[in-house]
């Protein structure tokens, strides 16, 4: 996965990574770093390579996932979910399924 940190080297104008795409499209794909495009010295948009960014996506996934499962398990520790066989149990009822 890409580090982080906008480094001062990954902020260009949009005026030079539009003139200069090509250059700036490789040096995207070997960095694996996302570039800040700035419009009148302000941040703007960031372009990153795709696959960088897939793999980005998906920590952020993992981390959520991650999250949530120790939200509930703490959940579970204070005592505030329910034994899964009740759960199952009413949606068996809910849903018309019979148990086996």
């Amino acid at each position: 996965m890409p580090p982080t940190t906008i480094l001062a080297q990954n902020i260009h104008s949009l005026t030079d990574f539009l003139r200069h795409h090509k250059r700036h499209l490789q040096q995207l794909k070997r960095s694996r770093r996302p570039n800040v495009l700035t419009l009148n010295g302000k941040a703007e948009v960031v372009v990153q390579d795709a696959g960088a960014y897939q793999e980005m996506l998906e920590a952020m996934e993992a981390a959520q996932a991650k999250q949530g499962i120790a939200e509930g398990i703490a959940s579970m520790e204070r005592g505030e979910g329910e034994p899964a066989e009740t759960v199952f149990a009413r949606l068996r009822k809910k849903h018309g399924f019979k148990t086996s």
